[in-house]
């Protein structure tokens, strides 16, 4: 059991197709592999972290949906994955209709906050994989995180709507979660044949200065086959680039809170 809370980290973007999931899998597998113990808590009705973890999404008693909407204790939506340290709170197609029923709720804001206080001492890290919008979802992440990791790939529009997640934060700040820090910018989805791609991690370092992670996402098609797999990379094909990139990006994230 760690001896401090958890730091709580909301991995989001609000453009889908940037390499969120694959990040919070991968980098969670990361962690785990090195040490630490992660909960991955998926907050997207598409469910790709979950069965990206090998988890039958038809089998699913209790997800964040229950979590969210019928208050049940955090402790028994959590499922295991087939890395030791690494566990998972997993979504299902049902968090789709969560949007709506959140309005009208009772601190709707701070429902993941909550529910994710009394097992933040069991974990040394929570990874929420936000949704790829800006609504009641994203939000929750955002106020029950301490910091923000902000997938970015090396494509065209690369920083679009950036600047709309970056106010976005800097609301949830103010209102809802003072304590909420922009941790990083990973750069994914890059491509070593293109000028574009180096122009865009020349463009994203220029933005967010030494926020942005030195460590650089490939795009690999054994990345993209693992989810299939229901296995990070690490375990589909440990000796990758895209095994060998999480791994590092794993590193530099531990160095940058503390932890060798």
């Amino acid at each position: 059991m760690a001896e401090v809370d958890a730091t709580i980290v909301a991995i989001a973007n609000q453009k889908g197709g940037v390499g969120k999931s694959t990040t919070a899998i991968n980098l969670g597998a990361g962690l785990a592999l090195q040490g630490d113990k992660v909960l991955i808590v998926d907050l997207d009705p598409q469910g790709n972290t979950s069965s990206g973890l090998g988890i039958d999404r038809s089998t699913i008693e209790l997800s964040t949906y229950e979590v969210l909407i019928d208050e049940v204790q955090i402790d028994d939506a959590i499922e295991p994955t087939s890395v030791g340290d690494l566990h998972v709170v997993p979504a299902t197609i049902e968090l789709a209709g969560a949007e709506i029923e959140l309005v009208s709720m009772f601190s709707r804001e701070m429902r993941l906050a909550a529910a994710l206080k009394p097992i933040t001492d069991e974990y040394d890290f929570v990874l929420i994989d936000c949704p790829p919008s800006l609504g009641l979802l994203t939000v929750n992440g955002l106020a029950a995180a301490n910091e923000v990791a902000i997938p970015i790939q090396c494509e065209y529009y690369a920083l679009e709507g950036v600047s709309q997640l970056m106010r976005n934060v800097q609301l949830v700040k103010q209102s809802l979660n003072p304590q909420l820090e922009v941790e990083g910018v990973i750069l994914t989805m890059f491509d070593g044949r293109t000028t574009l791609s180096a122009d865009v991690v020349e463009q994203v370092r220029e933005h967010f200065g030494e926020t942005t992670y030195k460590t650089v996402i490939p795009r690999t098609v054994r990345l993209s086959e693992a989810p299939s797999y229901g296995e990070p990379i690490e375990a589909y094909d440990p000796m990758s680039r895209g095994a060998i990139a999480y791994r590092e990006l794993a590193r530099e994230f531990r160095r940058r809170h503390g932890r060798t």
